[in-house]
């Protein structure tokens, strides 16, 4: 049976090993990863699965934010979405999502969420769509139809993705 527990519960060294596995060794020369930078994934919004207490599934969620020339518009950034190998198919990433973005909605971070995914999937079973990112740019190459956001304060501007600057006011 699949349990859902929060990422921070999880060795960091295995939840690695897992993205690893998912992903290959070369996921850090993605585009996602440039535009999460070296921020800290929200831990609120990030979850592991654990069947007969091995890691076979996580998400984190990050914070990043759409900059234009004159602001930083906040945003979520939900993934990677990582299940192992051998029980890819299983449903897990799915469940992984549904929590995810149910924890989003009841800390109220579900008003501007994106990620770079298979439009068919991420629309059909959770909603995201392409409707509104026509205008923005990434760090790196990325298929334009798979850069997909969902929520009422989804920006429909122009501006560059990236880590999530903290503002500090000014004297």
């Amino acid at each position: 049976m699949i349990t859902l527990v929060p990422l921070d519960s999880i060795d960091s060294t295995a939840v690695e090993f897992l993205l690893d596995r998912a992903f290959g060794p070369d996921r850090f020369a993605r585009t996602a990863y440039t535009i999460r930078g070296a921020g800290k994934a929200i831990a609120a919004l990030s979850f592991a699965a654990v069947e007969d207490g091995a890691l076979v599934g996580s998400i984190q969620c990050w914070p990043i934010a759409l900059v234009d020339d004159t602001r930083q518009i906040p945003l979520v950034m939900v993934g990677p979405v990582a299940v192992e190998p051998t029980h890819q198919g299983d449903g897990i990433g799915r469940q992984l999502m549904a929590r995810a973005l149910d924890a989003a909605a009841a800390t109220g971070l579900d008003d501007a969420l994106m990620l770079i995914g298979d439009p068919d999937y991420y629309g059909r079973f959770f909603g995201f769509t392409a409707a509104r990112t026509a205008r923005w740019n990434a760090p790196g190459p990325v298929e334009r139809h798979r850069l997909l956001a969902r929520g009422d304060a989804v920006p429909d501007g122009s501006g560059m993705l990236g880590p999530r600057v903290p503002v500090t006011a000014s004297a």
